[in-house]
C-alpha cells in the first residue's frame, strides 16, 4: 500500500482580480510505503525530541515571528530552526522508496481558462492533477515489481463544507471517469481526511509544499534543492511533468 500525504501553500485567490496578489498555489504531497510509516514517524518523533519540539511542525513556524502568537517551534533561535529544517529534509530524502508530487498553480494563468472561475475551481484541478499523477506513479510501481499496487489519499483538513466537497469530488472522479479523466484502478475508494497535528505524513507534506512555493514566489531554491532527489521523475530522470506538475501548461 502507498499512501499519499497532502497538504498545501499559498491560498487560492477567489476571482482573476485577486490573482495577482497571490500568483502561485501548490498542492504538496509525500508518496509514503505502508511498510516504512512507522520508522518515518520515529524519525520525525526523535527529531522533535532533539529539538525539544512538543507540538506540530508548519513550515511557517520557521518565519521570524517577534511578538506573535507562540508556536511549538518559538523556543527555537534562526539558526536552531534552519538546523531542523535541514534535518526534516534529511528525513525525506532519506528513503529511496518515498517520492514528491507537486502542483504548482498558476493562478493569473489559470484564471485565463474558460472552466476556472473561482477558488474552488483553482483548488479542485489542482487536485485533480495531483491524484492523476499518484494513480501513474502507481501503475509505473506497479509494472516495475511485477504486482498490482494500491494507494489512498490523506488530506489536510481545510473545513467542514470543504472537506466534504472535496470528499464528493474525489469520489466523482474515482467512479465517473471520463475522456478528461485519469481511470483511478490502482487507488482504494474514499478520502481520508485528518488534522495535521495529527498525522507525520502531512506534516512532511507542508514542508514540501512550502519548500516548492517558496521557489516560485521567491525564486529562492535553498530549500527544495534539498529534497530534489525526492520527486517522481519519468525514466529519463525528468521532473517537470511527472514530480512537479505546472498547471496550466506554460513556458512560466
Amino acid at each position: 500500500m502507498q499512501i499519499l500525504f497532502v497538504d498545501e501553500s499559498g491560498t487560492p485567490p477567489q476571482n482573476n482580480q485577486k490573482a495577482h496578489e497571490t500568483p502561485f498555489f501548490v498542492l504538496g504531497s509525500i508518496v509514503i510505503p505502508e511498510d516504512i510509516w512507522e520508522k518515518c514517524a520515529n524519525q520525525l518523533a526523535t527529531i522533535k525530541k532533539n529539538y525539544s519540539v512538543a507540538g506540530e511542525i508548519k513550515w511557517r513556524y520557521f518565519a521570524p515571528n517577534p511578538g506573535g502568537k507562540p508556536n511549538s517551534l518559538s523556543h527555537l533561535n534562526a539558526e536552531e530552526k534552519e538546523l531542523l529544517r535541514t534535518d526534516l529534509y534529511k528525513l525525506i530524502s532519506s528513503y529511496r522508496s518515498m517520492r514528491l508530487i507537486c502542483i504548482v498553480t498558476n493562478t493569473v494563468e489559470a484564471f485565463k481558462l474558460d472552466y476556472i472561475n473561482s477558488s474552488e475551481d483553482i483548488y479542485w484541478y489542482s487536485y485533480k492533477q495531483l491524484t492523476e499523477r499518484f494513480q501513474y506513479y502507481l501503475q509505473d510501481m506497479g509494472r516495475e515489481v511485477g504486482q498490482k499496487l494500491n494507494g489512498i489519499v490523506v488530506l489536510d483538513n481545510r473545513g467542514p463544507e470543504d472537506d466534504k466537497k472535496i470528499r464528493e469530488l474525489h469520489h466523482k472522479l474515482l467512479t465517473k471517469p471520463t475522456q478528461k479523466t485519469a481511470f483511478y484502478q490502482n487507488l482504494l475508494e474514499g478520502l481520508f481526511i485528518a488534522p495535521s497535528h495529527l498525522s507525520v505524513g502531512i506534516q512532511l507534506a507542508d514542508m514540501v509544499a512550502g519548500a516548492v512555493f517558496r521557489s516560485f514566489m521567491t525564486k529562492d531554491d535553498r530549500f527544495i534543492n534539498q529534497i530534489e532527489g525526492s520527486f517522481r521523475r519519468s525514466r529519463k530522470g525528468t521532473i517537470v511533468g511527472y514530480g512537479l506538475v505546472k498547471f496550466p501548461k506554460g513556458n512560466w
